[in-house]
């Protein structure tokens, strides 16, 4: 029996087939599932239909090279793989004539986690990042398709290949970009897709140069954000705006693409045209309303109403508002123009001059002071102003706020009316008789007059005589004996008699001397010409009663 047993395996191959070799079997059947391969063993082999890239190659027969993983399984069958033979045939080939940075055939096999299974002899494995320009976020889409490939890292330790598709298209979009910026020309049209969105503009793939399309050139109107009128992958057409051949940049433009709406700007929209518009953006100055597409203009906040006081045009206006507006002015060159809402209605101030003649008492509430005056509406929308001087006939007023509150019912005779500027001027003391108008006949010099004191500075005081008039005692003028200090003798409140030693009508002003009221007429006479004669005083060099009565008002 021993004998016998040594004869079979002295004629089979058993003896000399090894795990981990490459052997050369005959296929002898062909199944549902397998290929069975006589590899001259006990027993014979078989090979899953799926390592065959096309069965119909595959003939009873025919002689095919196996791998042999193990001489046997729990069956004793051995486990042959045609795949494995395959792989390490490409291998051993690989190794021996390709290295990093060849370019090889390949087919995508499968997805496994972060990138693919590529079959370019030897299963290879591409990153995910190695795919294509931008990692892509769906990568079942490769599986089955066939490329290029650059092997990148070749590992004959660990026996695995890492290829790239990436950098075959860089190199490709380099020689492409290189030949598209010696072929573009500023003014061309160049179709791309937009690869990119910022705040500030879109990259545009050139088919392997990107440009640049700013946000000032995406269109003739307003354009907030570029994602308004772009979407990333979107076709468009665009022109050559500019060209940096050196830093490899080229600038675009998508409005170019069309007419620029300004171009006869001004034949299209006349001064005095009505025309409708949507409100797009509001600003503390103004609101812009488009008019037409790429065509914007400034409705100033004074042009919104002829007499609402507007404070800001969000107050009645909202962005997206469809309004009708009249053409002010029209400027092509700075791209600008005017428009007015309130020019659609007449205007109230035409009527002013009518309504509010010369000359006309009026009355109303004081709606806000200034500096300078108060402002008096007269009617919705309507104001006159009273300048700080127009307030009085005798008091020296610094500020309206000294006589005035907001809310104050007065009354006020018109003195002005500019309806062009939109401008009534007011006089509150005019509603009375000028006291100074019949200063002489009240007032002449030598008389005895009683009046309080009503201000006290440096070098005199004002004294209130009757109707509001009031009288300055020079600090000279007070005593027998040098007074230093004025508040030192008087006191604001306090009755005093004085004589009249100087009237000036025109300059509206009365010289008093308390200290001459005893005098007689002669003495009286020298007093007066000594008056006007002085000169100096502690706050400064007065050449006349007219400069230390200046000089004490303020």
């Amino acid at each position: 029996m021993a004998s016998l047993m040594e004869q079979l395996l002295a004629e089979s191959n058993f003896g000399s087939l090894a795990s981990g070799s490459v052997i050369t079997g005959i296929v002898t059947e062909i199944r549902q599932s397998d290929v069975v391969v006589d590899i001259g063993g006990k027993s014979e082999g078989l090979v899953p239909h799926s390592e065959f890239n096309d069965l119909n190659d595959i003939q009873i027969g025919s002689e095919i090279e196996v791998f042999l993983e193990k001489l046997e399984d729990k069956n004793g069958n051995p486990v042959i793989s045609y795949d494995k033979a395959q792989q390490k045939k490409n291998w051993e080939n690989i190794v021996a004539n390709c290295k990093e940075g060849s370019i090889v055939p390949g087919k995508v096999k499968a997805k496994v986690k972060g990138g693919l299974i590529v079959s370019v002899g030897v299963d290879a494995f591409m990153p995910a990042s190695q795919i294509d320009i931008q990692p892509p976020k769906n990568l079942d889409q490769y599986v089955g398709q066939t490329y290029d490939f650059k092997i990148i890292k070749i590992n004959l330790d660990r026996k695995n290949v890492v290829v790239s598709r990436r950098e075959l298209i860089e190199e490709q979009r380099t020689e492409k970009r290189r030949a598209l910026l010696d072929d573009v020309k500023p003014g061309s049209k160049r179709k791309g897709v937009v690869k990119n969105i910022t705040d500030y503009g879109a990259f545009i793939d050139l088919d392997g140069l990107d440009g640049l399309l700013h946000i000032t050139d995406m269109s003739w109107g307003r354009v907030s954000h570029p994602s308004e009128i772009l979407k990333v992958g979107e076709e468009i057409e665009v022109m050559i705006i500019e060209v940096d051949r050196e830093r490899e940049r080229v600038s675009l433009g998508l409005k170019q693409c069309a007419n620029n709406p300004w171009d006869n700007i001004a034949l299209r929209f006349p001064v005095g045209t009505k025309v409708k518009g949507k409100v797009v953006n509001l600003v503390n100055y103004g609101a812009f309303v488009e008019i037409e597409q790429g065509v914007e203009g400034l409705v100033h906040v004074t042009e919104l109403s002829w007499t609402k006081r507007v404070a800001k045009p969000s107050d009645v206006l909202k962005v997206g508002q469809e309004v009708e507006a009249v053409i002010l002015g029209v400027n092509k060159e700075e791209q600008k123009i005017s428009l007015g809402l309130r020019q659609l209605e007449s205007n109230p101030w035409e009527m002013v001059r009518h309504n509010y003649p010369v000359g006309a008492r009026v009355r109303g509430k004081v709606r806000n002071l200034t500096n300078f005056g108060a402002f008096i509406e007269l009617e919705e929308g309507i104001d006159g102003m009273v300048h700080v001087s127009d307030l009085s006939w005798t008091r020296r007023i610094n500020h309206p706020g000294e006589i005035l509150k907001k809310g104050d019912e007065v009354e006020a005779i018109v003195l002005d009316v500019d309806a062009s500027q939109q401008r009534i001027s007011l006089g509150v003391k005019q509603t009375q008789e000028d006291p100074w108008s019949a200063v002489e006949r009240k007032y002449r010099i030598g008389d005895i007059v009683a009046g309080k004191v009503s201000k006290i500075t440096n070098f005199g005081a004002f004294i209130e005589l009757a109707d509001e008039v009031d009288g300055l005692v020079h600090i000279s003028q007070i005593g027998e004996d040098h007074v230093e200090k004025v508040k030192d003798v008087l006191k604001i409140g306090q009755q005093v008699s004085a004589r009249v030693i100087k009237i000036d009508k025109e300059e509206r002003r009365i010289g008093l001397s308390i200290k001459a009221a005893s005098y007689d007429a002669g003495k009286l006479q020298d007093e007066i010409k000594a008056f006007d004669r002085v000169k100096g005083s502690s706050s400064g060099d007065f050449n006349s009663l007219g400069d230390i009565w200046d000089k004490a008002g303020n």
